[in-house]
């Protein structure tokens, strides 16, 4: 391998390594971003606190300067002007007034001799205009006040903020007590809003400081708090995939090291139940399938003279006892039920053992299921809802077990006649079975594939050896299909089978002969 693809390996599983360490679901990224909501709300409440306790010293300081400074102009110059003064006079006096330490314009306000109102302000070229001046403002500047015991002046100074033009000022007025003109002041708080603005962005810069310093502190505990989470993870689906031998190495005395430790005993503990289990379900399936291949070789004597006297029984000249004729029929019966449960039980151990396979066909599904019906005399007790020409790859026999174990169940529980229709799409078969029954209890519907479950404890006998529809769900799961049993809202059960029209991609192996009888066993 060249240099270059080294290194674009190495970057794309350090890339991979970074985007699997920021998935939203990590705990890494949690932690981070806690850490981070955390810091930056710290962080946030104190910038905000500073910013407004600095703004509020500051223009608070510069506001009451400016007007302490404009109060005390008012009274040593406008305070000695005439009580109706001529134009010049209050232009001058303005001018006087706005060339104090703290810069602010003024606007001075008063009649004539002739009751004219003259204005005049602190410059030729000052933009500061009465209109400038707050309704408000003027209206309480102008109203004079009742003399009392807490009020001993019947004029007072009045001030507020204003914004003109995105620019913040300050705005105040009052009146020369005795009688005498109205003042004005306007100053401009630019330079303070400046001087917030740079403390707004030092506080901003240390705000992102923080949450860069939190996230790396964050990243740094992460680091060291979820390594040992991330290789106890690892372990545990290590365990999950069969690996029982899985060990953590246990370092330090913390909670972590604990952990690690009560992982390391219940592996073991899991190992060695599992170990057990493992013998005991080996021994029970040999047992199951020893027993039955035992059983089946006197069975296949007993079957066969059991034919011979059922023979006999059905000709017209019959040479059995009319007495024993009764005990010579259950001897047939029984015999053919424990031939059948010894069958179902060898499929069992098939399917537990994990050796049954699928020998697939292409087949016309109509006519699978008319042959399935008229193999076992059903013709006339079901009504079959197919069209001929719908091909599916499947096992053919197994198919044929599936149907034979659903349709007698539903003749022999639910009634004639039973309804079988086939529904096709590109993917998928879908064949349901309807009776005419009562239907299903609730209690009994989870259930009907059990193995040996009988939905009537007092009929043991009459109900079947309980694997019927058991062995028909694992011949639909070795498929890649599903069963599933409910309730029409019409009355009566329904079956419902889905396989796929194609499950060639599973594994194809020549089958074992045959296991199920097909005769229809029942849950």
């Amino acid at each position: 391998m060249t240099k270059p693809q080294g290194k674009l390996r190495g970057w794309a599983a350090a890339r991979k390594a970074i985007l699997s360490g920021l998935r939203f679901t990590s705990l890494r990224l949690r932690l981070v971003v806690v850490f981070g909501l955390v810091a930056l709300t710290a962080a946030v409440s104190a910038s905000g606190i500073a910013y407004w306790l600095n703004r509020e010293a500051v223009l608070t300081r510069t506001q009451d300067a400016v007007l302490r400074d404009f109060q005390q102009e008012m009274q040593n110059r406008a305070g000695t002007l005439p009580t109706r003064p001529t134009q010049d006079e209050l232009q001058h006096t303005a001018g006087q007034m706005a060339a104090s330490s703290q810069r602010f314009s003024v606007l001075l306000v008063a009649e004539d001799e002739n009751g004219r109102t003259v204005v005049g302000n602190s410059g030729a070229l000052d933009p500061f205009s009465l209109a400038d001046v707050p309704r408000s403002l003027r209206t309480a500047v102008g109203k004079e006040q009742s003399i009392t015991s807490n009020n001993k002046y019947p004029y007072h100074l009045y001030w507020q903020r204003i914004i003109d033009g995105d620019k913040p000022y300050l705005v105040a007025g009052t009146k020369v007590i005795g009688g005498g003109p109205a003042g004005y002041m306007l100053k401009s708080l630019e330079p303070e809003e400046k001087d917030l603005n740079s403390l707004a962005w030092s506080l901003g810069i240390a705000t992102g400081l923080a949450l860069i310093g939190s996230a790396l502190l964050a990243q740094a505990a992460a680091t060291t708090v979820l390594k040992p989470v991330h290789r106890l993870g690892i372990a545990a689906r290590r365990l999950g995939e069969g690996k029982l031998d899985t060990r953590l190495r246990v370092s330090g005395t913390d909670e972590l090291a604990d952990l690690a430790r009560t992982f390391n005993h219940a592996a073991e503990a899991l190992e060695k139940r599992v170990a057990e289990m493992s013998a005991r379900d080996e021994a029970s399936r040999r047992f199951v399938a020893d027993m039955s291949h035992e059983l089946r070789t006197p069975l296949t004597a007993i079957t066969a003279v059991t034919e011979i006297l059922e023979e006999e029984l059905d000709a017209e000249t019959g040479s059995v006892d009319p007495m024993i004729e009764p005990a010579v029929r259950l001897v047939v019966s029984e015999t053919l039920r424990l031939n059948s449960l010894v069958e179902n039980l060898m499929e069992v151990t098939r399917f537990d053992a994990g050796t049954a396979r699928l020998v697939l066909d292409n087949v016309d599904i109509a006519d699978q299921i008319t042959s399935c019906i008229d193999a076992r005399a059903w013709l006339d007790a079901v009504e079959l809802d197919a069209e001929r020409g719908i091909m599916s790859l499947l096992d053919p026999r197994r198919l044929d077990v599936i149907l034979a174990n659903l349709i007698g169940n539903a003749l022999k529980h639910g009634g004639s006649p039973v309804r079988v229709s086939v529904c096709a799409s590109d993917e998928d078969l879908q064949i349901e079975v309807h009776d005419q029954g009562p239907g299903i209890p609730e209690d009994v519907l989870p259930h009907v594939f059990d193995r040996f479950y009988k939905a009537s404890a007092s009929r043991p006998r009459s109900e079947g050896s309980g694997l019927g529809l058991s062995i028909a769900l694992e011949n639909a799961h070795i498929h890649g299909g599903e069963i599933t049993a409910a309730n029409s809202p019409k009355g009566g059960a329904v079956f419902t089978l889905r396989l796929p029209r194609d499950p060639s991609a599973l594994t194809e192996k020549p089958a074992e002969p045959a296991g199920a009888n097909g005769n229809g066993e029942s849950a």
